[in-house]
Parts: structure tokens; sequence; C-alpha cells
């Protein structure tokens, strides 16, 4: 048993880096921007940071879709059902068209509008709206990285989705370098230099998907199948629902603290993309909990599917508490990476010494998130998401800024009070879970 631990967490950790580094890769896009835009001043960061809970949001009902994809098809990979398996495939490519389109529609609609309903100082909001504008064009390619992505996954491949990243953040930050600098566009060129590198990753992508045999679908093979429509809408809906409930929550969030003043939210922005990288490694482990829990579901084999939990679990809280440890340290040499003011290097790193303590907390949370998307229960992850974010999160914030007129610190502190509660009850619900006969019986029944 103990070798097959070793072995398991050698899997883990193979799994695990790719992703890591592919996450790592995909948040170095976000710090290129922020940094490079951060020392333009802080009107031009508040001008980005403005739409960012925004993107979040797109791209959070995206992802959604993909982990549904994930958690079927690796299912199908541990069952060896290759037909089953080219069937899922064939839709992944119908809904990469269907909501590329109707999400880049949606965006470019209302992307005149956001600024304002953020909350945005009227001095930034023609910015922040060419921002957002121009890079939502390249929707459907934004969609072909995060489903595709999802389904390379599933097939226990991290690689290669890690070297598409890799590409595409080298040409973003020689465009943001380029476009910003060199040719004066300031904004607006971070803007292109994002949104070109949405479209080279996607397009790369899909040939992944496309190169890879098992996956590789002609065009006769693609049409709409109801039935596994359905079966993907059972486990996307509740997703989508999560990520719409946690990055609307975002939304909120964000535009409570916008309305703090251009210099506080400037520090907030910031402070939260310098956290982003801290908490990668987690959800690298995350991502690969998730394809191994499918896996394993999908051979019926209980004790691996259990071993897998523990083992996640464990690694992810090791992990992040030493990066928590890191970031308290780091807190005020990183701020000054983003922005040359230093009361906004203040501020942010204040407020990252506080949430420093919270670290493994998130890393429990994400790691129960991983195992419950891999297992396809997105509904639990939902309720959650929902009575967490709103319940504590929002009302609390809205209290404190509205109400009690508050700094940003008793903010953060209802922000760190959301993520304990989550982890905890996410902890609470994965070991009844476990614990149940029904989990038993579950695999008694076909996949």
């Amino acid at each position: 048993m103990k070798k097959d631990k070793i072995g398991l967490i050698r899997e883990l950790i193979l799994l695990a880096i790719p992703a890591i580094l592919e996450l790592i890769l995909s948040t170095l896009l976000q710090y290129v921007d922020t940094a490079m835009v951060g020392h333009l001043g802080e009107e031009a960061t508040a001008a980005v940071s403005t739409t960012t809970t925004i993107g979040w949001l797109i791209g959070g009902f995206i992802h959604a879709i993909g982990i549904a994809l994930l958690a079927m098809m690796s299912k199908a990979v541990g069952a060896k059902d290759e037909d089953r398996l080219r069937r899922l495939a064939s839709q992944a490519v119908i809904l990469v068209v269907c909501v590329g389109i109707t999400v880049g529609v949606i965006a470019l609609s209302l992307a005149r509008f956001i600024p304002r309903w953020m909350g945005a100082a009227p001095a930034i909001r023609e910015n922040a709206y060419k921002y957002f504008f121009i890079i939502s064009m390249p929707m459907i390619f934004r969609a072909a990285t995060l489903i595709f992505g999802s389904c390379i996954r599933a097939t226990l491949d991290t690689k290669k989705p890690m070297l598409v990243n890799i590409i595409a953040n080298i040409v973003n930050m020689v465009l943001d370098w380029l476009l910003i600098y060199v040719f004066s566009m300031g904004v607006i060129g971070a803007a292109y230099a994002t949104a070109i590198s949405y479209i080279i990753s996607g397009i790369l992508m899909f040939c992944v998907f496309e190169g890879k045999k098992e996956l590789r679908v002609s065009l006769k093979d693609i049409h709409m199948d109801g039935r596994l429509l359905k079966e993907i809408s059972k486990v996307a809906l509740p997703a989508v629902a999560t990520q719409a409930t946690s990055s609307l929550g975002y939304v909120v969030f964000a535009g409570l603290v916008s309305s703090m003043g251009v210099t506080i939210f400037a520090a907030h922005s910031i402070a939260v993309n310098a956290e982003t990288i801290f908490y990668i490694a987690g959800y690298g482990l995350s991502s690969a909990t998730s394809a191994l829990i499918g896996v394993a579901y999908g051979e019926k084999n209980l004790n691996k599917l259990k071993a897998v939990m523990k083992v996640s679990v464990i690694m992810t809280v090791v992990i992040m508490l030493l990066n928590g440890t890191l970031l308290y340290l780091l807190s005020y040499p990183l701020m000054n990476i983003f922005t040359s003011s230093e009361r906004v290097a203040v501020l942010g790193s204040n407020m990252l010494k506080i949430v420093a303590f919270t670290e493994p907390f998130f890393g429990l949370m994400i790691s129960i998130q991983g195992i419950f998307y891999g297992l396809g229960k997105t509904a639990k992850v939902f309720v959650v998401e929902a009575f967490s974010m709103w319940g504590i999160r929002i009302v609390f914030t809205f209290l404190c800024v509205k109400l009690w007129h508050t700094g940003l610190r008793e903010v953060w502190y209802c922000m760190i009070a959301d993520n304990i509660c989550k982890a905890l009850l996410l902890a609470f619900s994965m070991i009844m879970f476990r614990r149940s006969k029904r989990l038993e019986k579950e695999f008694d029944v076909t996949v």
C-alpha cells in the first residue's frame, strides 16, 4: 500500500508540474500587462483592472464547460471507451464554436457599459472600455484554449497545453514591450498584445487537440448529440452556476472596492494579481487531481480514488503553507514590481501579509474542488460557493464600505473569512462523501 501511495504521489507530481508551469505562464500574461501598464501610472492600472473581474466571469463560464468535459472524458479514458471519448470530442468542437461566438457577441455588446457599472472613475472609462473590447474580439480562440485544453488534460497529457502557453506568453511579452513602449500605444497596446496571444494559443491548442489520436474527429463526425449534450449539461450547469456566482461576486466585490478611490483600488487590484502566483501550485495539483479522479472512477478502482483524495489534499495544503510563508516575506518587493507608486506598494504589501496566513485554507479549498470536479459532482461546489461568497464576503464587504466606512484591511478580512468558510464546508462535504455507502454504490453503476 505504501508503494502504491508513493507511486500515486509521483504520478500526481508528474501530471501537476506541467499544469503548474502552464498556470505560471498564464499568470505571467496578467503580470506583464499589470507591471508594464502599472509603470504608466495609477489611472492606467485602474483602467486595465476595472474589467479584470468581468474577464474572470467570462473565463470561468468557458472553463466550466471544460470541467464537465474533463470529468466525462477522463472517466471514458479510465474505462477505455474509445467510442465515447471520440463522441465527446466532437461535442467539444461544437461547444467551442457556439460558446465562443455567443460569449464574444455579448461581451462586445456590453463593453461600453461595463466600466460605468464597475464604478470606474470618469477619467479612466474610455481606456477601460477599449481595453475590454479589444481583448474580447478573439473570444472563440479563448474558448478553444480553455475547452480543448481540458479535453487534452483528460487524457493525462498536461505537457502539450503547457507548451502552447509558453509560446503564447512569449508572444504576449514581446508585443507588450513593442506596443506599449516602442509604439507608445499604452493601455491599447497591452490590449492588442493580449488579444493576439489569445488567437495564437487558441489555434495551437486546436492543433494539439486534433493531433491526439484518441481525440481526432473528422468533419462528418461533428454533429450535435442530444444525449451527450444533456449529460454534459448536468455536470456543466452547476459548474457554470458556480463560476457565475463566484465571478459575479468578484465583480460586486471589486465594484465596492473601486468606490473607495483610485489609489485603494489600484493597491487592491495589484495585490490580488500578485497573490495569484502563490496559489498556482495548488491549482496545478487540483487540475491533475481532477484528471486522476476521473480515470480512477472510470477504472472502478475505489482504493485508488480514495488514495488520490487523501494524497492530493495533504500535498496541496503543505505546498500552500510554504507559499504563504514566501508571500509574507516577499510582499513589499513584489508590489514594487508592479507599481511605481509608494502609497500603492505599501498598502498592497500590508494586505498580502494578512492573506499570507490563510494560504493553507485556500489550498484545502481548491484541492477539494478538484476532487469534486473530477467526480462530476459540481453541485456540491456550487452550494458552498453561493453561500460563502454572497452570505459572507459580499454582505460584510458592503457593510464595511457603505455603512461602516472602514479601510481596505477590513475588506480583505471579509475576503479571508469567505475563503476559510469555503475550505471548511468543502472539507466536511468530502469527509461525509468519502465515508458514505453511496460512494461504493456508485461504483456499481456503469459510467
